[in-house]
């Protein structure tokens, strides 16, 4: 979750949402999103709307910030009524920081059991924490597992004690495979996460982290490409050449290898960085970004989508408890994209998964673009019934290009 704010139209202070959003709700999954905004230390790499514990101010404490989020997802449940959307259960929830477990895992459980007794979980329903390797025990996992979490994401990064000492990663190597041990005793599946193209990572160390990875033998892997971001303070090291910029085409040699090595080791992509043992172990509550469903993001920043309506809260966690204090929405802002936004939107997303993208949905000037990228090896054309464009390998890497193509006309 990127710490800056996008611009917008002021949001009610009731939280109520148009009628337009009403429309089709019923057919619409419904997802949860909690944004856990706190960490031990502020990593260099990361943008994200995150603090630790010198940053927050008065009036925010990890202490009182579970009861913060049940109140705004209170308020939430009686705005979607209030705006004449009638519950649905929950198909996936998601806790993303930040470091969720930073909390007691009594308090990640406390907040499930809100949206539980608010909106009910649907059968099945996918519920996930994100987490350091180092910010979990054999009984915080179980605790969470008991309250109904099915799924950890562990932050890895890398295998490789000179990449996270560039990335201020704080764990060590070594703890990656007790934490994804941990989890499996508590029956939870497991994600790891990691980041390639640091700052003076070689192609032989990203092998080693990938290799590290699979030999942890979790569910799903996610290989994210770093992205230097303005004010970080990995971007004043490169600007101040105190270590090296990163280069496409080292991202190019670095995604090629791991697309490989996953694909040897029976993992296959869904999303461009995204790879999964099985259909049944892909990350539902991702895919419900990347296809349209609503969801609502409690917490400092967090953002929400509801009938094509788009509303973000306000960003500091002190500033959020005020809103919170106050019985107010704490929406910063919301927005509603015209056509041609959710049609660009629709093509920069659609064309990312192993779904892909209905032709019949693209615009005149994209369906006479799909037989160029078919030729130049960018998408593969799936045959008339399923009537969909798919990126291929190269598509993947050069997605851009895809979607610039798709909107050219």
């Amino acid at each position: 979750m990127p710490s800056v704010l996008p611009l917008g139209d002021p949001a009610p202070a009731d939280g109520l949402l148009p009628p337009s959003s009403r429309e089709g709700a019923a057919t619409r999954p419904f997802c949860v999103y909690v944004h856990i905004p706190f960490c031990a230390v502020r990593c260099g790499y990361c943008d994200f709307n995150t603090y630790t514990a010198h940053e927050l101010g008065s009036g925010a404490t990890q202490d009182t910030y579970a009861s913060a989020v049940a109140a705004e997802l209170d308020f939430g449940h009686a705005a979607l009524r209030a705006s004449g959307i009638q519950d649905r259960p929950v198909e996936t929830v998601f806790f993303g920081g930040g470091t969720p477990t930073l909390l007691p895992a009594e308090d990640l459980a406390h907040v499930l059991g809100r949206i539980r007794g608010l909106w009910g979980l649907a059968e099945g329903a996918e519920v996930t924490t994100e987490a350091n390797p180092d910010s979990v025990t054999p009984e915080s996992l179980r605790v969470l597992a008991e309250a109904g979490f099915t799924r950890v994401s562990f932050g890895m990064q890398s295998a490789v004690p000179h990449v996270l000492k560039t990335l201020d990663r704080t764990h060590r190597p070594d703890r990656v495979p007790l934490a994804v041990q941990w989890a499996r005793d508590a029956g939870l599946d497991v994600s790891i996460d990691l980041i390639y193209g640091t700052p003076g990572e070689s192609l032989e160390d990203w092998r080693t982290s990938l290799e590290a990875a699979l030999s942890y033998e979790p569910d799903h892997i996610s290989a994210y490409a770093l992205i230097i971001e303005d004010g970080t303070r990995l971007a004043a090291q490169i600007r101040r050449g105190e270590v090296p910029d990163i280069d496409d085409d080292d991202h190019a040699d670095k995604y090629l290898l791991a697309d490989r090595l996953l694909a040897g080791a029976g993992f296959s992509w869904y999303e461009v960085s995204n790879w999964s043992r099985s259909a049944a172990t892909r990350c539902r509550h991702n895919l419900a970004y990347w296809t349209g469903a609503d969801w609502w993001g409690a917490g400092p920043g967090a953002h929400s989508h509801v009938g094509g309506l788009r509303w973000w809260n306000v960003k500091h966690p002190s500033a959020y408890q005020q809103r919170i204090d106050a019985a107010v929405s704490p929406a910063a802002g919301r927005e509603t994209p015209d056509e041609d936004a959710r049609y660009l939107e629709r093509a920069m997303l659609l064309t990312r998964i192993a779904e892909g993208m209905p032709i019949e949905g693209l615009r005149p000037g994209g369906r006479r673009a799909v037989a160029g990228l078919i030729a130049d090896g960018l998408v593969e054309g799936r045959d008339a019934v399923a009537g969909r464009i798919v990126p291929t390998l190269r598509g993947r890497l050069l997605a851009d290009a895809v979607v610039r193509r798709l909107l050219e006309f």
